[in-house]
């Protein structure tokens, strides 16, 4: 048989069953592996597959539970930046001539006992409740993830002092620290009730940290990357971290509703905000003597404290879901 003569633009692929079919250069040049008919639709683009981030954005948005408490969120953020956009007058403006009433025009909710309109100040309210659960989850996600990282990376005695700090920590009831630590405090801002929060909330962040360190430590890549030369800084920030901050990211965002309900418990308790700062806690306390005259008072700042806690609770229920490949 005369030999084939050589043609540069052809090429040869294999079929795959012992022969072998021309494609021509275009094609051999285009060609590019692709999900097949059975893959599933998690490839990105050409076909590689999307990273954790991206499944896990692609769930939340098909979640129902995370889209609604989104939105709730999303418009306590607005209420807490604009207040004035949906609430007309001050929160500290009152009327001992309309204590106890009821509904009526301008006040939708009625009024307390002092006359204040319980609807303006539900509003006001928001801002402080948002603010302290904010600020309080950051301050307890920074401390927390860097001292339970660096425990988990380096170990030795740092991770053995860090552990019997937090068994130290975790021994001191919430509450009870609360009213020791906050009832010597004469400030009436929201910093010290965000500085205690931090200084116990820290260790459970740090713990969930250190074990997600601990095991992205033990990663291949990680190993391949110290046998290239990188430094720990390097292998901390680029290689271990965005592998080990979902479960921190996770029980953050649930603990943001926990740290709300613990503001408002602090403050109905006389030791967290006090008067004149506006808070759902103050006027829960203030509204609980009129509960049997004037139950309008209670029952709007007790919802819309219990619909945030819920909506933040519901979004890490969400988040966790999303994020742990064990449930997909």
């Amino acid at each position: 048989m005369p030999e084939q003569p050589y043609e540069p633009e052809g090429a040869i692929a294999g079929t795959g069953m012992g022969g072998a079919m021309d494609l021509g250069a275009s094609e051999a040049a285009t060609l590019e592996p692709g999900p097949g008919p059975g893959a599933p639709d998690g490839g990105g683009p050409a076909g590689r597959p999307r990273s954790l981030w991206s499944d896990a954005w692609r769930d939340l948005r098909r979640n129902p539970v995370f889209l609604l408490s989104a939105l709730v969120i999303l418009f306590l953020v607005f209420v807490s930046l604009w207040p004035s956009a949906i609430a007309s007058g001050s929160p500290l403006s009152c009327d001992l001539a309309k204590s106890q009433d009821g509904p009526g025009p301008g006040a939708p909710f009625g009024y307390d006992g002092q006359g204040c309109n319980v609807y303006t100040r539900t509003v006001y309210g928001a801002r402080t409740s948002v603010t302290v659960g904010v600020l309080a989850t950051l301050g307890v996600a920074v401390l927390g993830s860097v001292l339970g990282g660096l425990a988990g990376y380096f170990g030795g005695w740092w991770d053995a002092l860090l552990s019997r700090t937090t068994d130290i920590f975790f021994a001191i009831p919430v509450v009870l620290g609360g009213l020791v630590l906050l009832s010597v405090v004469t400030s009436n801002t929201v910093w010290p009730v965000i500085g205690f929060m931090v200084l116990l909330g820290w260790p459970q962040i740090s713990r969930i940290a250190r074990g997600s360190v601990i095991t992205a430590r033990q990663h291949d890549y990680v190993q391949a990357a110290r046998a290239l030369g990188a430094s720990d800084s390097r292998i901390l920030l680029r290689h271990i971290a965005p592998n080990a901050v979902a479960p921190v990211i996770v029980v953050a965002t649930i603990a943001l509703g926990t740290y709300i309900s613990l503001e408002a418990t602090l403050s109905y308790l006389g030791v967290g905000l006090k008067p004149p700062s506006v808070s759902w806690g103050i006027d829960i306390s203030a509204a609980s003597p009129y509960i049997r005259n004037a139950p309008h008072a209670l029952l709007w700042p007790s919802g819309a404290l219990a619909v945030t806690v819920l909506a933040f609770i519901m979004l890490g229920d969400a988040v966790r879901d999303a994020l742990d490949p064990k449930l997909r």
